[in-house]
């Protein structure tokens, strides 16, 4: 089902906080691709409005990303020590520190949403849904996706009846999916793919780092059906991304990534700048708490212009980031994923339908 699906095996990763949009999303699944919408950070409400201006654009599959809310105990004695430390970071800006608090993102209200809008794909990230909540969707009609970061968190969505994981190597841009906030795992893609692929009969879309057809084939021939880019696309006119994010993935300025929870207390890999310098040391594990408390410095910073109090989400491979229109970046990627065929074999013609 879940190939069938699929003309290319090509998704945009849902990223939260703008870059994914229903101009994104159409655009990459009008030319071949699945695009996807990111609901983290968005009410029930704005999820629906984008659902419903994505199917205006396009007529083919695209999918919704939902974060799963978290249970986890938090150190408010660190919460506050991390407020302390950034209050000058914030007042440099022009901003002040926000309220750390717990919210659900709106779960329940999101998935009535999407029980009653019967999308293509809904994935889940920072979780895996009960097998209910799981069942509820699927016969709504939709393929239900789960993002893990090891292979303990892919048994458990299997287990829940996840149709397909999405396996996100430590190589990804943005926040890890990882299930408890305190997990730590590092591995990389192609590993993880092996690992998971040996024990697990469940359809895979690899996730972490990728950028060229290249890439693409090796996840293919690794065990994955689909690849999920997203740094790939930041830079494409149509997401959402600021244009100081946008300008960043191309400045000298940015060498490297790094991991992080200086920005929302989860762990997320981002271009390394002055923030991440002098707080990562200091982030305590408090997501969303720490999320809410940085959010309007970071939203003052953009505003600004000042890239150095930003959250840069970014891959390992942003620095091969491109400037083009969505639907050419598929169709290159779907061009040097044809040129890669005898070295990987056959298992790309699977998936690819000319």
């Amino acid at each position: 089902m879940f190939k069938d699906l699929l003309r290319y095996p090509i998704i945009q990763a849902p990223m939260a906080g703008g870059a994914s949009n229903p101009k994104l999303a159409a655009a990459v699944s009008n030319a071949g691709g699945v695009g996807f919408l990111a609901a983290g950070y968005k009410t029930a409400r704005e999820m629906k409005d984008e659902i419903e201006q994505t199917r205006r654009l396009t007529e083919f599959p695209f999918g919704v990303n939902v974060f799963v809310p978290g249970n986890e105990v938090i150190d408010e004695n660190s919460v506050l020590a991390y407020r302390e430390k950034i209050e000058q970071a914030a007042e440099s800006v022009g901003a002040s520190v926000g309220n750390a608090v717990a919210d659900d993102d709106d779960w329940d209200n999101k998935l009535t949403v999407l029980k009653a809008s019967k999308v293509d794909f809904v994935s889940f990230t920072f979780g895996c849904p009960e097998s209910r909540i799981i069942r509820d969707l699927q016969s709504a009609g939709s393929l239900i996706i789960v993002s893990v970061t090891n292979l303990q968190e892919a048994k458990r969505a299997a287990g829940a009846g996840a149709d397909v994981l999405c396996v996100q190597g430590i190589e990804a841009g943005g926040h890890r999916a990882s299930f408890e906030n305190s997990t730590e795992d590092d591995y990389g893609l192609l590993v993880l793919i092996r690992m998971i692929e040996k024990d697990l009969n469940v359809p895979i879309i690899a996730a972490g780092g990728l950028m060229h057809g290249k890439d693409i084939a090796a996840v293919l021939a690794a065990g994955a059906m689909a690849a999920q880019l997203g740094t790939a696309f930041l830079r494409c006119p149509e997401s959402g991304a600021s244009p100081i994010h946008k300008a960043a993935l191309s400045n000298p300025r940015f060498s490297h990534t790094a991991v992080t929870r200086a920005f929302s207390g989860r762990r997320a890999r981002g271009l390394v700048n002055h923030f991440i310098t002098e707080y990562d040391h200091a982030a305590p594990a408090a997501y969303p708490h720490i999320h809410h408390m940085t959010k309007q410095l970071r939203k003052v910073a953009a505003q600004k212009g000042n890239p150095e109090y930003m959250a840069l989400w970014a891959g390992q491979g942003y620095k091969l980031s491109k400037e083009i229109p969505a639907s050419e970046l598929v169709e290159l990627l779907v061009e040097e994923l044809k040129s890669v065929r005898g070295v990987y074999g056959d298992g790309d013609k699977k998936v690819i339908h000319e």
